[in-house]
């Protein structure tokens, strides 16, 4: 979800405003996905370097975050959205944190569709903290140290259980995959659009998915 600073300094408001323009583009696009039958959709919702933004563009964004989560809690049942997050949830504020986990286990058995939210997620973080689970393993004796493959290792990280993207969409112009989903993203492919965040619409997912069914996916493979 890229793009929501700059779709707000084109229109001389607050970045702020643009973010709130960018929940309402989840919102449309999360629900769109349902009718289409997309089993997972993943988000880029806040990362491990978004820290470095202003405290108060930071502080906007949580409020934001927690304003969808409490209404997602009360609309649960009509909807039937399983809700993961992936990322360090413990440098959240309290009251943000405990949403998601409340979030998490009150969706726990819905199956229509799951929206994995990455939340202070960072690839490169996701995998060193994947790697001191399994050094604790094997400290603790409940794993060989010479039998890890790579499906064993996958259990260890923050997607452990959801399958890995067919499709990945980067909007706003941005050409680069800015530390998102690295384990799991090696055969995925990746459409890059103009389009920034929050003017994202059914027909530019349309777009992206005729594109990906127009490639060949050989997964190395000749």
């Amino acid at each position: 979800m890229d793009g929501n600073g700059r779709w707000a300094k084109k229109r001389g408001l607050p970045r702020t405003a643009g973010h709130s323009a960018g929940a309402e583009a989840f919102r449309r696009t999360a629900n769109y996905c349902r009718t289409l039958g997309v089993s997972y959709l993943t988000v880029y919702a806040f990362s491990t370097e978004n820290w470095k933004r202003s405290e108060e563009e930071v502080s906007g964004i949580m409020k934001l975050l927690a304003k969808y989560l409490q209404e997602a809690l009360r609309d649960m049942e009509k909807n039937h959205v399983r809700f993961r997050f992936f990322g360090d949830l413990s440098r959240l504020n309290p009251k943000l944190r405990q949403l998601c986990l409340d979030a998490q286990e009150r969706s726990n058995d819905y199956h229509e569709v799951q929206v994995n939210f990455c939340l202070n997620y960072g690839g490169r973080d996701e995998i060193i903290r994947a790697i001191k689970k399994y050094a604790q393993d094997v400290k603790e004796g409940n794993v060989e140290i010479d039998s890890l493959t790579e499906a064993q290792f996958s259990n260890y990280l923050d997607s452990a259980d959801v399958p890995d993207p067919e499709l990945v969409i980067r909007p706003s112009g941005e050409m680069r995959t800015s530390n998102f989903l690295p384990w799991q993203t090696v055969y995925s492919e990746f459409v890059f659009m103009d389009v920034l965040w929050p003017d994202f619409s059914p027909e530019d997912l349309d777009a992206a998915i005729a594109e990906y069914h127009r490639r060949n996916r050989r997964f190395g493979g000749a």
